[in-house]
């Protein structure tokens, strides 16, 4: 069992600030070699970084939420210890992503079956934007899409199923099978909810592969930043729901405490018509300031811009959720389940707009090196929401929360540290 300093009582809130500004300092080194488009990779051009850092935050995903760690332990007490368990899950999370980039979606798929995948098919294919950064760009925006998908029903699942109907089937069988389950589901909105858009983005348009976005008469736009924006919004509720809200109202749901098919499907269409309202609520303000969106408007004006700007915000509420839950101790500790949860709800709304102003602000411009502005083509504040959030996941699951949060199963060598001394207020 973690022995953790998980309580109010006895949680150092100094310590855990200190650990989030360690955390920052890492992500911005991170940023500067790989991301920053004056520094060392320059991989933010921005959708190609975009791609490989969303690819890696669905491969730590896939190894927490969906295997549970399979064929791994699923704790550092059952095998390597947590700091070799911590460095190879690590490892494998970034294999799992140079292997599902180069290999599955440049080079097979890309290759044997839907061409935009893979640069080169475009570049092969010939036609307007048939070199490689356009090609790049666009090959990585389709995978942006796909694997954006990926993370939405992956990260539902958990919350709305759980172990559902393999709850007492192996490690093994319950991976795969929720593997294949969700992926199925996943192919069937990704065609939907992003395939049209994706087949419109080349001249001629692939209009024989893709139907017309259905969404572009209502929506105001024919892009699939409608899309992704309602998946982000619909995201910070399934999200919220599990670290926020302790479970809840999906727990009262369950059976024997694991999921079922009704906690399901009422939390998916739950998460879906809140998603929807805060999307609606976020276009509704960006319309308040910068006036009517318009079909055909540029940066702020455009509804395309709206919608996946709605979506970056609810990737800082995101953000500040995770940093809440995990080097906050889930502040506040007191009072019945639901006025916790509302107060927290409320701090990561707050958080995510503190993280908004930064991120805009002539200090993020300099750091991170991005253009300055709202509504920049040259800028996608997901990549650094994301790399965030891929540090936070590895500390957090990985290493499971060390040093912020040590546990019985922390070992040196081959013997274990006692959880009394394990014990401590940092």
């Amino acid at each position: 069992m973690n022995v953790s300093i998980d309580s109010e009582k006895n949680f150092n809130y100094l310590f855990g600030a200190i650990n989030l500004a360690v955390i920052f300092c890492i992500v911005w080194l991170l940023w500067v070699v790989f991301m920053h488009p004056n520094a060392v990779m320059k991989l933010y051009t921005p959708m190609y970084g975009f791609s490989l850092i969303v690819v890696l935050l669905s491969a730590i995903v896939l190894m927490n939420n969906v295997a549970d760690y399979y064929p791994f332990p699923q704790r550092s007490s059952e095998g390597f210890g947590l700091f070799l368990r911590g460095i190879i899950l690590t490892a494998v999370s970034i294999l799992l992503m140079l292997v599902l980039v180069y290999g599955f979606f440049w080079g097979f798929i890309g290759k044997f079956g839907i061409a935009y995948f893979s640069p080169q098919s475009i570049i092969a294919s010939g036609g307007s934007g048939a070199e490689i950064f356009v090609a790049r760009e666009n090959a990585s925006t389709a995978i942006v899409y796909f694997c954006t998908t990926f993370l939405w029903l992956a990260i539902f699942w958990r919350v709305g199923f759980n172990r559902w109907p393999w709850q007492n089937d192996s490690r093994g069988v319950l991976a795969w099978s929720r593997l294949f389950a969700i992926l199925f589901l996943v192919s069937i909105a990704y065609a939907v909810l992003f395939h049209p858009h994706v087949c419109y983005l080349f001249y001629p348009a692939q209009s024989k592969a893709g139907v017309e976005p259905w969404w572009a008469e209502f929506a105001g736009t024919g892009s699939a930043f409608f899309s992704l924006g309602l998946v982000l919004c619909t995201l910070y509720w399934i999200i919220s729901s599990d670290l926020l809200w302790e479970g809840y109202p999906w727990k009262l749901m369950e059976k024997d405490g694991e999921g079922t098919f009704l906690k399901g499907v009422v939390a998916f269409f739950a998460t879906l018509a809140m998603g929807i309202i805060l999307l609606f609520i976020l276009f509704k303000v960006m319309n308040y300031f910068w006036d009517e969106a318009f079909m055909g408007g540029q940066y702020t004006d455009g509804p395309n811009f709206r919608y996946i700007h709605a979506g970056e915000i609810s990737g800082f509420f995101i953000l500040s959720a995770f940093i809440l839950k995990n080097y906050f101790n889930n502040f506040p500790n007191f009072g019945g389940v639901w006025s916790r949860a509302i107060l927290r709800t409320v701090i990561s709304l707050i958080g995510g707009l503190l993280i908004y102003l930064f991120y805009f602000s002539a200090t993020a411009t300099f750091f991170l090196g991005k253009v300055p502005g709202f509504a920049q083509p040259d800028d996608t504040p997901l990549v650094w929401t994301i790399l965030f959030l891929c540090v936070i996941m590895i500390q957090h699951d990985f290493f499971e929360g060390w040093p912020l949060r040590k546990t019985a199963s922390l070992q040196t060598g081959a013997e274990e540290i006692p959880a009394e001394m394990a014990r401590n207020t940092a």
